[in-house]
């Protein structure tokens, strides 16, 4: 078997194919701290807390890109209050983190429509990928008030907006066109895509990006997923059959 993506080791120490691009949906932070009976926003922090052990488990998983999905278009219709106790959270991970990202080797980027987002958080964004846009660890990419359909709209618009002015020839638009436009532009499409809390379907998330990607729907909240969790699903991914459409020869 050749691998196109990283290897991992399973339990019995044999190699296997293991994903290069993990992407995971972290829900279950309200639920978590519901059944605790605490505030949501509780359960926000310590997901957020959870986000370090994940990011540094990736490198010996070989998981070279990790995407997780912060805040939808969609979580602007929750409660005022807790909107902007998420918004503070950005700000105070993103201040927080931000050496400790840099000192570990990963590099940040950030997707999604930032018009809505406040100057503070905005500022503190470009921040982050400007002081670790030089590191070739692991790159983690945060969606923050990214959504799947958004995304393809607003890259549609740059695309129509090229062909007005002449730069791109319409017969010339094919599948391989669009992603150009998109906010992923430089990242690989994600191999696996993890879902937390039980909850069976991708909510708006890298719809364009993830047509092949291998799906995980797990019963754990975010707060308790842990690296060892992550290992197991990267392991598993190692046996799936990845045809893309064609036939196992």
């Amino acid at each position: 078997m050749s691998c196109k993506t990283d290897t991992v080791s399973d339990a019995g120490g044999a190699t296997r194919c293991g994903p290069h691009h993990v992407a995971i949906i972290m829900d279950g932070n309200g639920r978590w701290a519901q059944s605790r009976g605490r505030p949501r926003l509780f359960g926000h922090h310590a997901g957020a807390r959870r986000v370090r052990e994940v990011v540094e488990c990736c490198p010996e998983l070989g998981v070279k890109y990790l995407t997780i999905f912060a805040f939808s278009t969609e979580n602007w219709k929750r409660t005022q209050v807790e909107v902007a106790g998420l918004m503070s959270l950005f700000r105070r991970y993103i201040s927080k983190e931000m050496k400790a990202l840099a000192a570990r080797n990963v590099r940040v980027r950030f997707i999604g429509d930032r018009v809505r987002l406040d100057a503070k958080l905005v500022k503190l964004m470009d921040q982050l990928e400007e002081e670790t846009q030089e590191n070739d660890g692991t790159h983690l990419t945060i969606a923050l008030n990214y959504g799947g359909r958004d995304e393809v709209a607003r890259a549609t618009k740059r695309l129509a907006q090229d062909v007005a002015a002449g730069k791109l020839d319409p017969e010339k638009v094919d599948q391989e066109t669009l992603p150009r436009y998109l906010d992923t532009h430089v990242l690989p499409d994600p191999d696996l895509v993890i879902r937390t809390s039980g909850e069976a379907r991708i909510s708006n998330f890298l719809l364009w990006q993830s047509a092949y990607a291998e799906y995980e729907f797990i019963d754990t909240l975010w707060p308790d997923f842990t690296s060892e969790e992550m290992g197991r699903l990267c392991r598993s991914y190692g046996s799936r059959d990845r045809r893309f459409g064609g036939v196992k020869t």
